[in-house]
């Protein structure tokens, strides 16, 4: 069993800032990619940011619409990642969710794993 819980969401006025908590928990032989995802009411899913695994460089991806705002970084223990949030607008209102690539203990395929999401909200 693995799972991923989020903490750390919340609501704040704009320009303010927020730093959201992933850890990964359960029998997790390897963790690869991490990331952030968000979903607005009534939009796709997106993705916010993602982050390498420290083997793999610890490279970074982000949406355009949160470049140079938003900074995703991998924790220690290994199996967390970070979104700090600044400078946050109300168009970041969502509900952010942390995904990551699981190689579980005795198993053959690396699979995503989706933790169940933690609300921003973001007032003008």
């Amino acid at each position: 069993q693995v799972q991923l819980v989020e903490s750390g969401g919340g609501s704040v006025q704009a320009g303010g800032s927020l730093r959201l908590s992933c850890a990964a928990s359960g029998s997790i032989f390897s963790i690869n990619a991490m990331g952030w995802y968000r979903q607005a009411p009534g939009k796709q899913r997106e993705m916010v940011a993602i982050i390498t695994s420290i083997t793999s460089g610890g490279s970074t991806n982000y949406a355009d619409s949160v470049q140079g705002r938003f900074t995703v970084s991998r924790g220690n223990p290994k199996n967390t990642v970070y979104l700090q949030m600044n400078s946050l607008k109300p168009e970041d209102t969502a509900v952010y969710y942390c995904k990551a690539e699981i190689l579980r203990s005795g198993g053959q395929r690396w699979a995503d794993y989706w933790g169940q999401g933690t609300q921003v909200f973001v007032s003008s």
